[in-house]
């Protein structure tokens, strides 16, 4: 049988302004993300969505997430294989486009996670863990659009 994970998130609307919703401008979209134990995750809209530039939004979240995943997953499986990565960085891009009745979904994210490791030459057992990474990755398996992955090594 399976195993079951439940993941409980408590999402707060921080954005009155005194009125409410009464208009779509008088309200902002401030949020917080929070679960027990853990500081809150400040949240917004994109500020092309009237949003807070300075607080997270969902859609950078999201791409966070794919990005964590991978990591985590390939991070696991150069331990099992006793690859000794020094250090590991993402610059992950995720786009998204809007539909003519507002809405919108993810066309694709793109991963750009640069690997060092205490041995050289091991770039293409490299590419491969990045491969059964992103093939084991939650998120990915998730989601409803491609997650690519551009890998590179610092040797």
């Amino acid at each position: 049988m399976a195993k079951s994970h439940r993941y409980e998130v408590s999402v707060t609307w921080t954005g009155d302004l005194g009125t409410g919703t009464s208009s779509y401008r008088a309200y902002e979209r401030s949020h917080e993300v929070a679960v027990p134990g853990k500081p809150p995750i400040p949240g917004s809209s994109d500020p092309g969505f009237r949003g807070d530039a300075h607080r997270w939004n969902p859609e950078e979240l999201l791409v966070a997430s794919l990005s964590q995943c991978h990591m985590l997953w390939f991070l696991h499986l150069c331990a099992t294989e006793k690859i000794v990565v020094t250090a590991y960085t993402d610059e992950a891009c995720g786009t998204m486009i809007e539909t003519p009745d507002g809405g919108g979904r993810f066309d694709e994210v793109v991963l750009r996670p640069r690997v060092e490791c205490a041995v050289t030459g091991m770039a293409d057992q490299l590419a491969a863990l990045h491969e059964r990474a992103h093939k084991l990755c939650f998120i990915a398996n998730s989601v409803n659009f491609p997650v690519r992955h551009e890998p590179a090594f610092v040797e």
